[in-house]
């Protein structure tokens, strides 16, 4: 069941450890309810599906959003604790996003060179006819599925493993009793908003370091051409690790976004326009990593010449989409509130511990 919003009168004299506990009652019992149903899934089909199927996209949720939690909130609970559930929680969100994650690049990539390839009512794509295309979609597809196979196998293993009964156990433990820690028993106001505050606050720091300017041009032509950071520690760097070193501010500002919405909706206030955000950054990432794929599949050895042109292709094509991302990113985020303070001051949509299991990522 999903947790009742508390009404007005009880949020006003509720705990911080009142809101949390509630909130992670609910989390906790979500995450209970999917791991079997995810479980089975997994061991019932090799992932072929870009979405994943219900019990594992509920556990992905649930385990997001608990992790979200514990890092924006963890002062109020036991330190030892709140670590230690914050590294198994990453470890079984890496696990449980690896395979559909590689079924979603395939579906990427594949359906770029297939456009690229094909010929539409507007005209020929620009690899239409090109001797390298077939080749060069057999050999993505090929590695690509060789990497789902490993990644489901891994999976299969870890997911009957004591370390994930371990975590299953640690949260059948917090439906009962939160570990909570002397500051969960001031007010949740005065002791939840400087938390959620501080997620915004990191948020605001690491868009500023964006180049925003440099994407504000639709195509990003110049992103393309130039980029925006280089560690200045290294001395020739190889493409891969420029291109990394590029994208790596937008990742991590992907991650504080979604801190900063499981902050929201732990303060009864979830934001449909952060929402937004998340699904652009997130693009942007899978758009990335597509990149880095078929660059890695143009150096195969014994390729022919025509293959690896046609991933290079490929290979701008995906990061014309991360400059398409950046450039959603920076048309958005200027409208928006520019401090916590006006995220954290909107009407309460939901009421203070509303759980957000019931809510789509």
């Amino acid at each position: 069941m999903t947790e009742a919003p508390m009404t007005a009168q009880a949020a006003s004299t509720a705990t911080a450890g009142d809101i949390l506990s509630s909130h992670l009652t609910g989390l906790a019992g979500a995450f209970l309810r999917a791991l079997p149903l995810a479980v089975g899934e997994v061991g019932a089909r090799p992932g072929a599906a870009a979405v994943p199927a219900a019990g594992t996209g509920d556990l992905l949720r649930a385990v997001r959003r608990i992790g979200g939690l514990l890092h924006t909130f963890g002062a109020s609970f036991e330190p030892g604790w709140v670590q230690e559930s914050r590294t198994e929680l990453s470890w079984l969100l890496n696990l449980l996003a690896l395979e559909p994650g590689l079924v979603r690049r395939a579906a990427r990539l594949l359906g770029a060179l297939d456009g690229l390839n094909g010929s539409e009512a507007e005209g020929p794509g620009m690899l239409a006819g090109h001797a390298g295309a077939p080749k060069a979609r057999a050999l993505l597809d090929r590695q690509l599925t060789l990497a789902r196979t490993r990644a489901h196998s891994t999976v299969l293993q870890e997911l009957r493993s004591a370390r994930l009964h371990a975590l299953a156990d640690r949260m059948t433990l917090l439906v009962a009793d939160a570990p909570l820690a002397k500051p969960a028993e001031g007010r949740a106001g005065a002791v939840l908003m400087p938390q959620a505050a501080a997620a915004f606050g990191a948020l605001a720091a690491s868009t500023q370091l964006l180049p925003l300017q440099r994407a504000a041009t639709p195509y990003g032509g110049d992103g393309l051409r130039r980029l925006g950071s280089v560690p200045s520690a290294r001395g020739a760097l190889d493409a891969d690790a420029a291109l990394a070193a590029d994208d790596a501010p937008w990742h991590r500002t992907g991650v504080l976004v979604k801190r900063a919405r499981y902050a929201l909706e732990v303060c009864g206030r979830p934001s449909a326009v952060l929402d937004d955000l998340d699904q652009v950054l997130r693009r942007h990432q899978e758009a990335s990593e597509a990149a880095v794929t078929a660059a890695t599949a143009a150096r195969t050895p014994r390729i022919t010449p025509a293959t690896a042109y046609v991933l290079g292709v490929v290979h701008a094509d995906q990061r014309l989409d991360v400059e398409a991302a950046r450039y959603a990113f920076g048309r958005r985020w200027p409208e928006l509130p520019p401090g916590a303070e006006a995220w954290l001051e909107l009407p309460p949509a939901e009421g203070w511990g509303s759980a957000s299991e019931s809510r789509t990522a």
